[in-house]
């Protein structure tokens, strides 16, 4: 399968060196102006892995024209001005794959929304989900992951073609559920981070089955099924995200909290808005992620942030 991956950062790059390892012919594109795609081109790698010279490095955006399948993994935020920079292309019977975890802010949509509402209808749109590091994935340390699509033909074809002795995947069984848990968990993985910070790593417990349940009430509110929140997806995923060293929306939490300077990458940071909205339209009570925004966006104390979540009114736990 011809396969062209854009995006050069950390996942993308992994994904690209993954589908190669498993005997893929694999295109990896990023801007020329990206600081990954100028290193990648020099010296064919980045602080986490090499590429093997198999993997061809593009700089236009033309070269997905010659693949199959495109997989995209970039920062959530600006899926939508990517699909602007693909519409001149008149792009048609390619199979899309969505490895990034996210809302769109202003609009509420499903990144797999963002993509179908601006390809033609001849494309078909997957998503790639749930835990793992490229940091073990690249030291052959395997895991469990998931793939999901309104269509089950693609998504088989994917899952078929995507699964190895590193990864093995599942199929998807709800489209909403996966991606909303999946953007969600990096809200908890900032939680996490902060009761580090805090040094209340203890009530990690407490975050994981509460944050679950406080999904879970979510999808089922938007037209998803809550069992999803217990999936891959999410619950699954918590173990790379609310624990992880690797994992940076845990250590951008723990860092806020320390008042210490963080330059990766959190998607977390803006999902939270968008869960605050959704939550809002749909009626939802989503402690937790309220916990999260008020200390990032309105400038609340953490511990009286924390204080106030248990002196709610108490209530039954199911």
């Amino acid at each position: 399968m011809k396969i062209s991956v854009i995006g050069c950062g950390r996942w993308g790059s992994l994904i690209a060196w993954y589908l190669d390892r498993i005997g893929h012919e694999v295109i990896l594109y990023g801007r020329s102006s990206s600081s990954n795609m100028q290193r990648f081109l020099i010296e064919r790698k980045n602080n986490l892995l090499t590429l093997p010279e198999t993997i061809s490095l593009k700089t236009s955006l033309e070269c997905i024209a010659e693949t199959e399948v495109i997989v995209i993994s970039i920062n959530s935020q600006g899926l939508q001005d990517l699909m602007d920079e693909l519409k001149p292309l008149n792009i048609k019977n390619k199979i899309f794959v969505l490895c990034m975890k996210g809302i769109e802010i202003s609009t509420g949509r499903r990144l797999s929304q963002v993509a179908n509402d601006n390809l033609d209808y001849s494309n078909e749109v997957a998503v790639w989900l749930g835990p793992g590091h490229v940091q073990e994935f690249y030291k052959g340390i395997p895991n469990c992951m998931v793939i999901d699509s309104n269509n089950e033909a693609v998504k088989k074809l994917l899952v078929d073609n995507f699964s190895s002795d590193l990864i093995r995947f599942y199929y998807g069984q709800d489209l909403v559920g996966n991606e909303i848990g999946a953007a969600a968990k990096n809200v908890i993985g900032i939680a996490a981070g902060m009761l580090d910070g805090l040094g209340l790593s203890t009530l990690k417990g407490a975050l994981m089955s509460r944050g679950t349940r406080e999904v879970a009430r979510l999808i089922k509110a938007v037209g998803g099924s809550e069992l999803s929140a217990y999936g891959l997806c999410h619950l699954g995923d918590y173990e790379a995200t609310v624990f992880s060293p690797f994992s940076h929306n845990r250590q951008f939490g723990e860092a806020f909290i320390k008042n210490e300077k963080y330059n990766e990458l959190a998607e977390g940071y803006y999902t939270v808005k968008a869960l605050m909205n959704l939550g809002k339209n749909y009626g939802v009570d989503l402690p937790i992620s309220s916990a999260v925004y008020d200390i990032l966006y309105q400038g609340k104390v953490p511990k009286d942030v924390l204080d106030s979540l248990f002196t709610r009114s108490l209530k039954s736990e199911f």
